[in-house]
Formats: structure tokens, C-alpha cells, sequence
């Protein structure tokens, strides 16, 4: 269960309602784009040693959601994993 006033809330609209996510390793998405960020924390995803290497993403793979804001907001914005894609 999620704080209503945690930070990691500020500016986040519907967009997140009722997303469909995979869990998924990160895979830089071109030579000149190598990382991504958390949307709600903004902890960077990349291939790189020290940053987070997988964590739950968008069907598209465009937004990054790391493990610990996945567990502390599922509930909250309705999400739902879709496996084996």
C-alpha cells in the first residue's frame, strides 16, 4: 500500500491507470539512446554496471517502472503483468 503523499506521486495522471507491463532486462534502445529512467523515481535503467538491469516496462518498452515502485504502486494504479510476450 502506497503513501498518497509520497514524492514518487507528484505529477503522475492517468496515463498510469490500468497499465498492462511486462517484466523485462533492459536493452538499450539505440546506439545514441542508452538509458531510461523510473517514472516514478527515477532510478536509470541501462546496461551499465551500477544501474538497475531489468524491472517492469510498458508492451512498447517506452516507460520503466523499477521493482520497488512496481510493488508500492500496483495496487494503486491497477496494473496488471502480462507474461510470455
Amino acid at each position: 500500500m502506497s503513501d498518497k503523499n509520497d514524492w514518487r506521486l507528484s505529477d503522475h495522471d492517468e496515463f498510469y491507470n490500468n497499465l498492462q507491463l511486462k517484466h523485462a532486462q533492459y536493452k538499450r534502445p539505440s546506439e545514441s539512446w542508452d538509458h531510461d529512467h523510473c517514472e516514478f523515481c527515477f532510478d536509470k535503467f541501462s546496461e551499465y554496471e551500477g544501474d538497475l538491469h531489468e524491472g517492469y516496462c510498458t508492451l512498447d518498452n517506452y516507460h520503466w517502472i523499477c521493482e520497488v515502485c512496481f510493488n508500492d504502486f500496483k495496487d494503486l494504479f491497477n496494473w496488471s503483468v502480462i507474461n510470455n510476450i
